[in-house]
């Protein structure tokens, strides 16, 4: 592939003995894996020689239909001559062969999702040299099995069971129940046992050619950028698929020659808790995917981790003393590089470290605020790069209820404390019943004896994960994290029926159905459900908030109509309520009936005496609010129902609500025929309910007031009521709502002897008031963006409806975020934009604001701060996430 200039364009990158052809800021060129492994190298690391195929490669191979254009290959034949020349050894080799590893890289983490292969390079000639040139038969049989298995998995996509199984048979016949008992003859033994289960299902031996291994082995780490689970992860995690993965080949390091080497995963601060403390796992004579996969059960990498757990088998401090200390120093000059945690991959070989990657570790919400205000303290960070660091979506892990400790727990068992939170559901064993469960609205736990990347979907169903094999690095840990559930790994008493669907422990058994609880904070199952409390969000919560707050130019809101919820949302940092929608106060059951007369009522006089009946509850709703929200703006939403979703099914309730109008059931049924719409959503309602019925509205405005002055007398401190007139097209529209307010204010000051400040204005959520919006802002004193029916009436899409599509055209790029999660800019964004701008050119003074659900939503969030507006609203939970994400725009703008 040729540049314009008709320069060769370069796709493979050298790194290792003394070169780095790539630098740590080229993560979307070479993967993060990739850039990060040229940055060691080029600080002088010890890192092992190979080359990165860049993700450009990536793209181009989907493009050319699956295919390796020539002058790749030239590329990574000289990837491979820097390898030989700097290890001494020849790919292929018989007396002492060159062994690689292949493993993909995208530019941000995917654990587990694409594949890796190690120990590339041996065939039936060159295990017989690496095991004369290393002196350990063992050592040479072991490493072909794990590679013929790996391959076959990946490459050759047959059954992985069937090697396991082999494997286990293996095992039994000689009464061993560890791999490293299998001795270099059973392993000779098993790896013709491989080599025929390849051929027989393969229908061809196995590839005997290093180069052919090579180039099948890239082609699959390409290849898994598109496996399913691959598509599920970016889809969760909103990762782009046309950024494509880098492919890194590297020469092997060897953990499973003898007692004197191993391999592990470290990170530099606890990735749980944020502790500053070495953090990690590692096992003697292994190779490292047996840590990250589960398959053994890890040591610990500190003497005092190992300590406080209680575990028996030697630490890294304690079994390698002189590797530990040289790997400590790495761990300190590793994050003063990088100026943040690490998450690091190393492999020691006889005694030797190598770092095989470094990355920027996946944390828990408790953990990035506590590592991110640590690191401002210590001054290896500011505190507005701390406030840049935080997932402000990460932060709905801290938000919600824990376990109550003084409830009473039924313990099961205990495991490894792997992602902290805690959950009740239902028991279910496999991810696809997880998932259909999810979707029937039942809470599920997952519990697997370990997870593997195809288990992703139902991860992100279930509500907490358990599992009985893997460490505190292990598929699941790692992946819980990020997802922000519940995990407890390693829990080795338990034994799992998956066929069955029943889990074992302590004599007792739970069936799928049965009601567990986790908690990933200490490691406890327990049988039952287990009451919860409010978490309490101080400390490091608070000091990151504080800054936050510093630096943010948006007001946040809350959309909340009960004195509840506008308590959690002031606790939260809510500077007001953005949006009190009144229809929710109207369904309570003791007030139903009347807002059904209300409706159905064929004159005023009718309508009023329903209305007379619902006035003392509406004021009394809203000065419940109000004391709440003293001295704060509260936007009330006057009345916007479907008027469908009022009226009344069955007999019975038809047969009341005559009974409390006085007249008969047939002519309420009449009524209610005449009411009937076609398109509802569309219909009767906001403020054309107000134009044909503006008593309804004189009623909820003199509630407010009186309310408001209410809540003045009795604290001394008046709240803010800003008026929102609903689904406004016209300045018409709203000139006559406006005035149905002002005069019920007129009066209730009258009567009161007292005057509070408000402002009337209105709810943009039509195409035609964005575009109308500098007349209507004649009238109109605020705008509150209505994304929700902005999103529905300029798409032309119903929000009920869209989820059985909307997935399909995400998938298939015709919009990149489900436009109700995540704002459509270029769209719907556009109209805010105008409306804001014709707006203020009206009106310099008025106040612009966003209630859609997409106040909680930090990329919306960019937008509202790129355009201007004064606030977002979002649900009560999600403010601090709004507060946060408000910041870390700010400082974007900067």
């Amino acid at each position: 592939m040729a540049s314009a200039a008709g320069e060769q364009v370069q796709y493979v990158y050298r790194f290792g003995g003394g070169t780095a052809e790539g630098k740590v800021d080229q993560k979307n060129l070479l993967g993060g894996k990739g850039a990060n492994l040229a940055e060691m190298a080029s600080i002088g690391l010890p890192v092992p020689p190979g080359f990165t195929i860049s993700t450009e490669m990536c793209t181009r191979y989907y493009e050319e239909g699956e295919r390796f254009p020539d002058s790749l290959r030239e590329e990574v034949a000289a990837g491979i001559a820097h390898i030989e020349q700097v290890t001494g050894k020849k790919f292929g080799d018989a007396a002492d062969p060159l062994l690689v590893s292949v493993r993909s890289g995208a530019r941000v983490s995917m654990p587990g999702m694409m594949d890796t292969v190690l120990n590339l390079g041996l065939n039936d000639r060159t295990v017989e040299g690496l095991a004369a040139a290393s002196g350990d038969a063992r050592f040479a049989w072991d490493s072909y099995r794990r590679f013929i298995q790996m391959y076959a998995d990946v490459v050759l996509e047959l059954d992985h069971g069937a090697f396991e199984e082999a494997l286990e048979i293996a095992k039994e016949d000689r009464g061993y129940t560890l791999d490293t008992e299998l001795s270099a003859d059973d392993l000779r033994a098993l790896v013709d046992e491989y080599k025929g289960l390849v051929e027989q299902q393969w229908g061809k031996p196995f590839p005997q050619d290093e180069h052919d291994q090579l180039w099948g082995a890239v082609g699959a780490v390409f290849g898994s950028w598109q496996s399913d689970r691959a598509k599920v992860y970016r889809r969760l995690n909103d990762i782009p698929a046309d950024w494509g993965t880098a492919v890194n080949v590297q020469a092997m390091v060897f953990g499973n020659m003898g007692d004197t080497s191993a391999t592990g995963v470290a990170f530099t601060r606890d990735p749980s808790k944020g502790d500053r403390a070495y953090y990690g796992e590692f096992l003697i004579n292994a190779q490292g995917e047996d840590v990250v996969a589960g398959i053994r059960t890890p040591q610990y990498l500190t003497r005092a981790a190992r300590e406080e757990a209680g575990a028996k088998p030697a630490s890294m401090e304690e079994a390698l003393p002189e590797v530990f200390t040289e790997l400590a120093g790495v761990f300190d000059r590793l994050e003063t590089h990088y100026r943040d945690m690490q998450d690091i991959e190393f492999t020691v070989q006889q005694g030797k470290l190598w770092m095989l990657q470094t990355r920027s570790g996946k944390r828990t919400a408790k953990a990035a605020l506590k590592i991110a205000v640590d690191m401002a303290n210590e001054g290896l960070i500011t505190r507005e790069e701390a406030v840049a660091r935080v997932d402000p979506q990460a932060l709905d892990q801290l938000l919600h209820p824990t376990l109550d400790p003084e409830a009473k727990r039924d313990v099961l068992t205990k495991g490894l404390p792997a992602s902290p939170g805690a959950a009740s559901g239902e028991a279910v064993f496999d991810a696809d019943t997880a998932e259909r469960h999810a979707a029937e609205g039942k809470s599920v736990i997952l519990i697997r004896t370990e997870t593997s990347p195809e288990d992703i979907h139902g991860m992100h169903a279930a509500k907490g994960i358990l599992t009985a094999r893997g460490g505190m690095t292990s598929h699941a840990a790692v992946v819980a994290r990020g997802m922000g559930r519940p995990c407890v790994s390693g829990a080795g008493s338990i034994s799992i029926d998956a066929k069955a669907k029943v889990m074992r422990v302590a004599g007792r058994e739970v069936k799928e159905g049965d009601t567990v609880t986790i908690d990933g904070s200490t490691g406890e199952v327990m049988a039952g459900a287990v009451a919860t409390i409010q978490p309490e969000l101080a400390g490091d919560f608070g000091t990151l908030m504080e800054w936050a707050d510093e630096v943010r130019r948006l007001k946040v809101r809350a959309n909340a109509e009960t004195p509840a919820d506008c308590q959690v949302a002031r606790d939260f940092g809510a500077e007001g309520v953005g949006l009190c929608r009144t229809e929710h106060m109207f369904f309570e059951a003791t007030r139903i009936t009347a807002v059904r007369q209300m409706i159905l009522a064929e004159d005023e006089t009718g309508r009023r005496a329903a209305l007379d009946r619902l006035l003392p509850e509406q004021r009394s709703d809203f000065a419940a609010i109000f004391e709440v929200m003293a001295g704060l703006p509260v936007t009330v939403r006057l009345l916007d129902p479907p008027l469908h979703e009022f009226l009344p099914h069955e007999e019975a309730e038809f047969a009341e609500v005559a009974s409390a109008a006085g007249i008969a059931v047939d002519q309420l049924k009449r009524r209610a025929a005449e009411l009937h719409e076609f398109n509802p959503m569309l219909g009767h309602r906001g403020c054309r309910l107000g134009v044909t019925y503006p008593e309804i509205y004189e009623m909820q405005a003199r509630a407010i007031f009186e309310a408001a002055v209410d809540v003045a007398e009795k604290s001394g401190e008046a709240p803010i009521p800003e008026v929102m007139i609903p689904l406004v097209a016209t300045k018409r529209e709203l000139d006559l709502m406006k005035a149905v307010v002002d005069q019920a204010a007129k009066g209730v000051f009258s009567e009161r002897g007292r005057e509070i400040d408000y402002l009337v204005g209105t709810m943009i959520e039509l195409p035609r008031a964005a575009l109308k919006a500098g007349e209507i802002a004649e009238t109109g004193e605020f705008f509150s963006f209505g994304t929700n029916d902005l999103t529905q009436t300029t798409l032309g899409v119903s929000r009920d409806d869209a989820a059985r599509f909307l997935g399909a055209y995400v998938e298939k790029g015709i919009y990149a975020k489900d436009p109700f999660v995540s704002l459509d800019v270029d769209g719907v964004g556009e109209l805010v934009r105008l409306a804001a701008e014709r707006g203020r050119a009206t009106r310099g003074d008025i106040k612009l604001g966003i209630c859609g659900e997409h106040g909680g939503d930090p990329a919306s969030i960019a937008f509202c701060e790129e355009v201007g507006l004064d606030y977002v609203s979002a649900s009560p939970y999600r403010v601090p996430i709004a507060r946060l994400a408000a910041a870390q725009a700010a400082l974007k703008a900067r």
